[in-house]
């Protein structure tokens, strides 16, 4: 191990990413094709193509322009439009397999709603057997690394008896040597059975050998080895299609579905399953929609299907506009890059180059920064796509949370994929979580695709980035600057040893590539200054000295030092001295919500002008009162009269909730259209509404009734905490944010908390159960978790990576920031007041920390 060196900063030029890997761009500049067609990416560093890639405005452009020329009708129909249609999709379905290095006499496609309808329409109709031992009937296997799409197909087969044979990856070739049945020619029985995998895991990217397939159906691999019948492969090739060639002429699988999104980024909800002709007749459905039938009888059990398999499976009129897209989705992709090849190796060389760095940075201890999951080093394109997955570590090796790391990205706007990417198994394997973990994961709270990272210290999910042809080195530079900015302890050191390694693994891998001598350009390219780390140390802790410490001897004794309703969700705060409770919080807290045209919630993060709208509530003239510069002032009343019937109600949402609210008027929503420039209305929950908070309060308590707040009824901060990240913000070293502008007050306004409080020791707060407020208790009911909406100032809403960026950093990637409270209205006292200068006292939980 090493400190950093010149040797380090060298490796983070362009010319050194050509030294590792020279195909880089299309024939011409990358930053000109990106500046040409994905204008919309500047400032964006986006590292989510295996969820979906961008489509090039030239795409749209030309497809808007093809349906504005030509009128495309009904295909069901017969006039001229209706051909013109019917021809379209025709030749689209032609160019699809033409695609695949294949034609309509091998292959027919069948268009669908997307990849997982074509997983479930194979699910459903193909001739499973049910078993009367366990040596008959069909047998469904997958792959572990499977999508959950096609697990799923597990649902349709239990029922019909169907045998499940879950395979995992180190199974197929060794068991099938060791197997001492070996069945080169099919066996007379017609039994069918199905092998399902993936040609690339969209987990960790790694890819499957596409020879399985003819392994699979000439019985010579396991689990086909070992079962008599014919068996058949479902290649499940979305998330390989987007950066690799598939040539079904050289690996002929059964099934073959798709999602189009994946290739073009456009159109969304339209993929296809292609089906070998050669079985296409054992697929029997039950349902027949219009246009599958040569013809039925409405009197009697009486139908038959179209011969062709696309109309005798495609159910009511296709979506056939979007279809046409695909023709102007072809064309750009050829056009902007010239092959499917030169996607591979630029998008392979970009993840090639992220892990050489990433796998050898490590903390000033040498602890290494990141567990990146995968089964290879990145030596070649026929192992491994262009995803990258990893968990970030702290300098003691503890993983830190993905959702703490997908907060601070979007700070940077980094836009990456967190969790477990809906393939459970991978998940389970890769980052060793048991079968029993995960049932005990789901009973504490957690559930595919929420934001609980950590169980127990565990990570429950990873991060992955991945890449599409429009990506950049520019991309490499940002995630790998944002991560040393943000989770290395400086000063940071580099692996040399296994940095060479893998140069050198990267120059062998291009070797086998002689004949791609365009694509590498001669152009200059910015150093990564950013990366020139300092070597000296930046502290983690704020001396602890510097924060005043409250009466020692008071006991656990504080004081409420400031109190804020926020009428408007995302609205400006509205201070006050005293103020009563209510049955949902503060009495009119979070009352009233801006939505858009869509009935859309606006918060400060999609429209930080919001922060300038100043309301003020009136108890004695029962008014809300809105205020905004060069606004003349609007008032809307704080209750709904029963007597008025021409209030509009809706329904919208807040954190997944659906809530009943009431619109505003037509007068304050022109008031709101003037000042933010777009349609919005001010809406206000329903009086008669009753929205609980979702997490239990404990046995046999009643759940806290909520306002149009995200968590709970009050958010409480400490000044000790506040003080603490002042000071880390203004002493950060790297810090590029004009820090000086912070002050205390401007400080808790960016946190929006309900009761500020003058604690003694910062972050003490987490450790309490209970709190009392004067004469009202209080109970504590989980940490804030933070985000990037902390970073706008509430007095301009300019927007600032700061303090969420120190935040991060002075707790050891921890972005939690004050604690939420409750409190159950007695029916004895209906409407407790709240006074500032009140004595606030806290009651530590018994374990020491805060149980959520």
């Amino acid at each position: 191990m090493e400190t950093l060196s010149s040797e380090f900063n060298r490796l983070c030029t362009f010319e050194s990413f050509k030294e590792i890997w020279p195909y880089y761009t299309f024939g011409c500049e990358q930053q000109e094709l990106n500046r040409r067609e994905f204008s919309r990416l500047k400032d964006i560093t986006y590292l989510d193509h295996a969820g979906t890639t961008l489509f090039a405005e030239s795409q749209v452009k030309a497809f808007y322009e093809d349906i504005s020329r030509n009128i495309y009708g009904n295909p069901h129909s017969h006039n001229p439009s209706s051909k013109m249609t019917h021809d379209t999709v025709e030749r689209v379905r032609y160019r699809i397999l033409e695609h695949f290095n294949t034609s309509p006499d091998e292959y027919s496609v069948i268009f669908t709603p997307g990849c997982t309808a074509a997983l479930k329409l194979v699910a459903e109709t193909f001739p499973w057997t049910s078993a009367t031992d366990e040596h008959s009937g069909s047998q469904f296997c997958y792959l572990t690394d499977n999508h959950t799409s096609v697990v799923g197909i597990r649902g349709v087969t239990g029922p019909q008896g169907v045998g499940t044979v879950p395979v995992f990856p180190q199974e197929i070739e060794a068991r099938a040597k060791a197997s001492q049945v070996m069945m080169n020619t099919q066996d007379e029985c017609l039994v069918a059975h199905l092998f399902c995998y993936p040609a690339q895991s969209n987990f960790s990217g790694r890819k499957y050998p596409l020879s399985y397939v003819r392994g699979i159906q000439r019985q010579q691999l396991y689990p086909a080895c070992e079962h008599r019948g014919r068996w058949f492969v479902l290649l499940d090739a979305s998330g390989f299609v987007g950066c690799s060639q598939l040539d079904l002429k050289q690996h002929p699988a059964d099934f073959v579905p798709i999602s189009f999104y994946k290739m073009f980024g456009f159109p969304t909800g339209l993929g296809a399953l292609l089906v070998r002709n050669e079985v296409a007749e054992l697929l029997k459905k039950k349902y027949f929609g219009g246009g599958t039938a040569a013809a039925y009888l409405v009197g009697e059990d009486y139908f038959v299907p179209k011969s062709d398999i696309g109309s005798r499976f495609e159910d009511g009129t296709i979506s056939f506009l979007d279809i046409i897209s695909l023709h102007h989705g072809f064309d750009a992709l050829h056009r902007l890059t010239g092959s499917m090849m030169n996607i591979q190796l630029h998008t392979f060389g970009l993840a090639h180059y992220t892990y050489t760095i990433l796998s050898c940075l490590c903390h000033s201890n040498t602890q290494p920064v990141a567990q990146i999951y995968c089964d290879s080093e990145f030596e070649n394109t026929t192992d491994q796509g262009a995803i990258l997955n990893f968990n970030l570590l702290d300098s003691n090796g503890q993983v830190i949370g993905y959702y703490q790391v997908d907060k601070m990205a979007c700070l940077f706007n980094i836009h990456l994929r967190t969790g477990c990417f809906c393939n459970t198994g991978a998940c389970q394997a890769y980052l060793g979580i048991s079968s029993q973990e995960v049932k005990d994961n789901l009973q504490v709270g957690h559930v595919c695709g929420d934001n609980i990272d950590l169980i127990d210290g565990r990570p429950t999910g990873s991060v992955r980035i991945s890449f599409g042809y429009m990506s950049t080195f520019e991309d490499c530079q940002c995630l790998l600057k944002f991560i040393m900015d943000c989770f290395v302890e400086k000063p940071l050191r580099l692996n040399h040893e296994r940095l060479a390694r893998l140069k050198s693994t990267g120059k062998a891998e291009t070797s086998v590539y002689p004949e791609v001598t365009s694509l590498p350009i001669e152009r200059p390219m910015p150093v990564m200054n950013d990366l020139n780390i300092s070597p000296a140390s930046v502290s983690k802790n704020i001396s602890q000295d510097t924060i005043p410490k409250a009466d020692q001897n008071s006991e656990n004794a504080y004081t409420l030092t400031n109190i804020f309703i926020y009428p408007i969700k995302s609205c400006a705060a509205f201070e006050v001295t005293e103020w009563p409770l209510g049955p949902q919080g503060l009495l009119y807290d979070r009352m009233w919500m801006v939505v858009n045209e869509n009935g859309v919630c606006l918060s400060q993060k999609r429209e930080p002008k919001l922060c300038l709208i100043h309301p003020h509530i009136c108890l004695n003239s029962k008014t809300l009162c809105l205020e905004a510069s060069g606004m003349d002032p609007i008032t809307v009343p704080l209750e709904i009269s029963k007597e008025k019937h021409g209030s509009k109600t809706c329904q919208s949402k807040v954190c997944g909730d659906r809530v009943q609210t009431v619109d505003c008027g037509e007068k304050v929503s022109d008031w709101l259209l003037e000042f933010l420039g777009k349609p919005c209305s001010l809406i206000r929950q329903s009086p008669s509404f009753v929205r609980d908070m979702k997490l239990d309060t404990g046995k046999g308590a009643c759940r806290p009734a909520l306002s149009l707040v995200n968590e709970a009824q009050f958010l409480l901060i400490n000044r000790a905490s506040v003080e603490l990240l002042l000071n880390h913000v203004i002493n950060r070293e790297d810090s590029s944010n004009n820090c000086t502008t912070f002050d205390m007050m401007q400080l808790i306004n960016r946190f929006r908390a309900n009761l500020v409080i003058s604690g003694s020791e910062p972050f003490e707060e987490e450790d309490w159960t209970c709190v009392k407020i004067g004469s009202t208790q209080f109970q504590v009911a989980g940490k804030c978790s933070r985000c990037q909406m902390i970073g706008i100032d509430q007095t301009s809403g300019t927007k600032s990576q700061e303090p969420l960026r120190s935040l991060s950093d002075c707790r050891s990637g921890k972005i939690t920031f004050g604690v939420y409270l409750n409190h159950l209205l007695q029916k004895s006292n209906p409407y407790p007041v709240l006074s500032v200068e009140s004595h606030v006292m806290a009651l530590p939980s018994s374990s020491g920390h805060n149980k959520r």
